[in-house]
């Protein structure tokens, strides 16, 4: 992420003519819709935590642009532990070919399986 902020940095700087530039998004949101806007088409499919398991109003809530733009596949935790179900995550995106996982929650505090999620992300070829 360093070294992405850096040139988006150095680049702002030279496109306005100024010394400095601060190119971080103020919320989550507004990056979320960057990264939907930047790797998706209207119609694309991508995984989100459900809002109901602690994922964000941007992860495919059918108020916010992601849920009315694009083909929303949602992953949720399991009702005995509350934790992420990473075999039905995995199985959903074989079945459903998602071209992007969103893997992060505003309301979810238990550890992530990040690995879990780049090797899932990567056997269906999505963006993670």
């Amino acid at each position: 992420v360093d070294v992405a902020e850096e040139l988006a940095i150095e680049r702002a700087k030279k496109l306005f003519g100024c010394n400095f530039a601060n190119v971080q998004p103020n919320s989550g949101s507004q990056m979320n819709q960057a990264v939907f806007l930047a790797l998706l088409q209207p119609g694309d499919t991508f995984m989100g935590l459900d809002l109901n398991s602690g994922g964000h109003l941007t992860h495919g809530s059918p108020v916010n642009m992601s849920g009315k733009w694009f083909k929303v596949v949602s992953y949720g935790v399991r009702q005995d532990d509350h934790l992420l179900d990473m075999d039905a995550i995995e199985k959903t995106a074989h079945e459903t070919g998602p071209k992007l996982i969103l893997a992060g929650g505003t309301a979810y505090s238990r550890v992530w399986d990040w690995k879990r999620f780049r090797e899932i992300a990567d056997a269906v070829g999505a963006y993670l």
